[in-house]
């Protein structure tokens, strides 16, 4: 026997499949829609995105004229600007398509959009997969999608841009992975340190009380802040849909407990 035996490579990327699956997916949808026509991607987006002022006419009681005449405030009467064109042609069915409270997170803008989303999705996806599982895994990911499309509906009744992109649901992973991620590590049974998805979950005690965690919180949404008011020059090829991202944080903030599968870590060490 070889008192040299060879090494074994370990892949670069160690990705559950779930998460190499969710990157595919939307690595894939935006590759497939670069080959399709303009009008036929724009009819997907179309379809397929958050418009809040779709909801706000089908489900907020919301008139058509209303969101008509906010557009036009202005212009003059005789005047059609773009904006009040695509509020026609979107609002021309009574449809309040609340299943794009999901599709939306699909759909992506550009390959900046969808490449970025795809590395915080890999980054803080992966940790709560190895925890929770992937059926967990992704009801926290629509849970988180889906409020934040609802955050950003309410905050902005009378948008008829399309609202895309995966952040509202890799912004709740982000927000369900800090409960474990800066936990203590502590010893496993097998003799070995805890990796990060292995530690109990924090208390929102000792959580407040973790400069780590309160460090994680304040650089979000500082970039947040950044990105949505500031927008820096040359950074970003769209404004930064900010409502979504705090929509879906607070649904992985409040969701992930419940779905947690591992206990609490104890709020006092007893003697």
């Amino acid at each position: 026997m070889s008192p040299n035996p060879p090494r074994v490579r370990e892949p670069i990327l160690n990705l559950p499949a779930t998460i190499s699956l969710c990157l595919a997916v939307l690595i894939g949808i935006h590759g497939v829609r670069l080959l399709l026509s303009d009008e036929t991607d724009f009819t997907i987006v179309i379809d397929g995105a958050v418009i809040p002022a779709r909801w706000a006419v089908a489900f907020g009681g919301v008139q058509v004229e209303e969101i008509m005449r906010s557009l036009g405030e202005g212009v003059p009467d005789d005047t059609v600007t773009p904006m009040m064109a695509l509020a026609q042609y979107v609002l021309a069915s009574d449809e309040g398509r609340p299943w794009t409270a999901l599709t939306y997170a699909f759909l992506h803008g550009s390959w900046a959009h969808v490449l970025i989303n795809s590395v915080w999705l890999a980054a803080f996806g992966t940790p709560i997969v190895r925890r929770c599982g992937a059926g967990r895994f992704f009801v926290l990911s629509a849970a988180a999608a889906v409020c934040g499309a609802i955050v950003y509906a309410v905050m902005n009744p009378f948008q008829v841009l399309p609202m895309i992109g995966a952040s509202g649901a890799v912004s709740g992973l982000m927000a369900a992975a800090s409960w474990f991620m800066f936990a203590p590590a502590s010893w496993h049974r097998e003799g070995r340190l805890t990796q990060p998805h292995e530690r109990p979950r924090e208390t929102l005690g000792h959580m407040v009380r973790n400069r780590q965690v309160l460090i994680f919180l304040g650089i979000w949404f500082a970039a947040n802040y950044i990105f949505a008011f500031v927008q820096p020059l040359g950074m970003m090829d769209a404004s930064i849909a900010w409502e979504a991202h705090i929509g879906g944080f607070l649904a992985g903030l409040l969701i992930f407990p419940l779905l947690d599968p591992l206990p609490a870590r104890p709020s006092r060490i007893s003697a």
